[in-house]
């Protein structure tokens, strides 16, 4: 696995280049600007790049309109977005301009290296993978959206854990059920969401998609 990073924390941007290389991945470039992050992607054509939401100059969302130009001029290309805080918009601006290999993550989880690896090679394998906490904050703000009152309570658990990329059978082990129980709440969720078989994106996506674009609307 080929990976650029892009972090202006030297701290931060060096131990993630140790820790991945340890790991046996190839690190071909870092950066410390989104600038240098989109010139290394050009460079290195990598398998994933990782960036900071907040960089120079302005320490805004340099980060996130980095990994949208990345993935425009490379569609192929994961992102793993790293952030300091929950920022709703910031992700739904990310994980809109496309379905597949893209993460948003606090950068709290990269201290659990389990976690942290496990959400790269996901992303780096055409997954997603969002922060729980976004997840959590996305419910609480869609409390009164009547989409969301369709689905029951167990309904709002899978589908939160789907919102982490988890699969059927992580969401059977973490909630303690079977993977069928699983199957069956998954296929509920899209048929409540209107989510039809014809589409053509991934529905377990665009399910997340769907409420983290209400959660925004509601926060305008």
């Amino acid at each position: 696995m080929r990976i650029v990073i892009a972090e202006d924390d030297p701290l931060l941007r060096e131990g993630l280049a140790l820790l991945l290389r340890a790991e046996s991945m190839d690190v071909a470039a870092t950066a410390g600007t989104a600038q240098e992050a989109l010139d290394a992607v050009e460079a290195h054509a990598p398998d994933v790049a990782i960036l900071d939401v907040r960089m120079p100059p302005t320490h805004t969302d340099e980060g996130i309109r980095a990994a949208v130009e990345a993935r425009r001029r490379h569609p192929g290309l994961a992102v793993l977005v790293l952030s300091a805080y929950v920022e709703q918009s910031f992700a739904t601006r990310l994980l809109t301009g496309g379905v597949g290999g893209l993460g948003y993550l606090l950068k709290e989880r990269v201290g659990r290296v389990e976690e942290f690896l496990d959400a790269l090679r996901r992303v780096a394998c055409g997954g997603t993978a969002i922060d729980p906490e976004v997840v959590a904050q996305l419910f609480t703000r869609s409390r009164q959206d009547t989409r969301l009152e369709r689905l029951s309570p167990r309904e709002h658990d899978v589908l939160a854990l789907m919102a982490e990329g988890l699969g059927n059978s992580a969401i059977a082990e973490r909630l303690v059920v079977t993977d069928g129980a699983v199957h069956k709440h998954i296929r509920s969720i899209f048929a409540k969401l209107d989510l039809s078989p014809a589409d053509r994106v991934d529905r377990r996506v665009a399910a997340v998609l769907h409420y983290l674009e209400d959660a925004r609307g509601r926060s305008r």
